[in-house]
């Protein structure tokens, strides 16, 4: 999980400046207090200087896009001039965020009308928001008092959102083998994901991890085993294991080396059990997850960038699908052939060998468990038509794991919605859902819906 850097800009009234030159002193506990607040929620700040004139937002943006902030926070200090500001961030490469908070948290009816100079920047805030607006320039704006209120939690939840969609935009995705033959509702042409998302592709035939397989050693498998036993619990044969890993670190090296963020495999591309690609790589797939790397199965490009940006901006976050309905108890069960982010477990995960009819490949290892029960995002990016695209968000609660021991050996997990499961299957599919997702532990259904927004996606919520 990377942790975002907000650009804070602090907005000013030059009159106050000429008129009350002191004044401005008044705010710098507030400015410290907002700094700190976000440093509280995991959120780096780099604070420009108070700016007034249309000179000062230049330099403080241009400033930021050097620092590469991943978020513009503006922080009405007093009225500040929509017109001094509105070109400079109209020009910005970086998402908005319009903080809307004041110094005081009264001011009833037996205020000292000398604090309105402390607590009037709200129509600033109007004026701003009102011309981003006219200039068609995304933003969000989360309102409430700055320690009074979880305004600045919102916020640091919008700036990974933020982040996510700064990631998303700079995707570069591996595709092991061609996409699924017959499988349409992912599949969009490269260059359209490269014009309209920015997402950019290669694909490769498992021969070419060849060359990185083959170079590593005996001590390198010897390494990750080990590392492997501390991690999990670790229930298979030495040979199984072995061939695993050193596919899987092999293609560990091809990953690093194209500086890729996410990765996607057709895993009937592996068709041999003769090495060096004796088997399929589940099992670093799931691990590359929980490097924070995007991932999803059978060439879909889409869904991998989709969880390597979530991944980045919020951790937790797992390729999945949903398998099957259970009726009875208004849930839904997740599972995939052998991927899952080990890192949402709830358990220690186990790593054992999976049974491999689909080609001539060996038995792969993979890593099986459940998500932690808990709060949950469901997302799924969907393709529409004339090359648009949908964001569906739909707050979940991940449910409690398995009591079946058979059941302990498959990738799992049961979530249920928070409307009736007929509502939320009728719902998902009228909206195009696919039937490829991502699940991001905890409470991420504000932050995802701004990552959406921030990326020009039609949101769709599922509450």
């Amino acid at each position: 999980m990377k942790k975002p850097i907000a650009g804070l800009l602090p907005f000013y009234l030059k009159l106050y400046d000429d008129t009350q030159p002191r004044l401005r002193e008044a705010f710098e506990p507030f400015l410290k207090t907002i700094t700190e607040r976000f440093v509280e929620h995991g959120i780096n700040v780099h604070r420009a200087p108070i700016c007034r004139l249309r000179t000062e937002f230049e330099d403080a943006l241009e400033e930021m896009e050097d620092v590469e902030v991943d978020c513009i926070v503006t922080l009405h200090l007093a009225y500040s001039l929509s017109m001094e500001s509105i070109d400079a961030l109209a020009d910005a490469a970086r998402p908005i965020l319009l903080l809307d908070t004041t110094m005081d948290f009264d001011f009833g009816m037996d205020v000292d009308p000398a604090r309105i100079m402390f607590d009037h920047g709200i129509h600033g805030v109007q004026d701003l928001a009102c011309m981003l607006r006219r200039r068609g320039v995304p933003y969000e704006i989360v309102a409430g008092h700055a320690t009074e209120s979880d305004v600045i939690e919102r916020a640091a939840r919008i700036i990974r959102g933020a982040c996510a969609a700064r990631a998303f935009k700079s995707s570069k995705v591996l595709r092991i083998g061609d996409s699924f033959c017959g499988m349409g509702d992912f599949k969009v042409s490269d260059d359209i994901l490269e014009e309209r998302l920015g997402i950019h592709v290669d694909e490769i035939s498992p021969d070419a991890l060849i060359p990185m397989v083959e170079d590593v050693t005996d001590a390198e498998i010897e390494k990750e085993k080990s590392t492997d036993r501390d991690r999990y619990a670790v229930e298979i044969a030495d040979e199984v294991h072995n061939r695993s890993l050193r596919l899987g670190l092999g293609l560990r090296k091809y990953l690093k080396k194209g500086g890729y963020s996410a990765c996607t495999m057709n895993f009937l591309a592996f068709k041999s059990a003769a090495p060096p690609l004796e088997t399929v790589p589940f099992l670093e797939l799931s691990k590359a997850m929980a490097r924070g790397m995007g991932y999803a199965g059978e060439g879909d490009v889409l869904t991998a960038a989709l969880v390597g940006a979530l991944n980045r901006a919020f951790g937790r976050t797992t390729f999945t699908e949903i398998f099957c309905p259970d009726w009875k108890g208004g849930a839904l069960f997740l599972s995939h052939m052998g991927e899952i982010n080990p890192e949402i477990s709830g358990k220690k995960p186990l790593i054992c060998e999976k049974d491999f009819p689909w080609t001539g490949a060996s038995n792969p290892a993979v890593i099986t468990c459940a998500p932690r029960p808990g709060k949950a995002v469901f997302a799924n990016l969907a393709p529409g038509p004339e090359h648009s695209f949908r964001l569906i968000v739909a707050p979940v609660e991940i449910l409690d794991d398995t009591t079946h021991p058979d059941m302990l050996k498959s990738v799992r997990g049961w979530i249920k919605p928070q409307c009736p499961l007929e509502d939320f299957l009728e719902r998902f599919s009228r909206l195009g859902g696919t039937h490829h997702s991502a699940l991001v532990l905890g409470n991420r259904r504000e932050a995802l819906v701004a990552f959406g927004r921030y990326l020009g996606l039609d949101c769709q919520v599922i509450d």
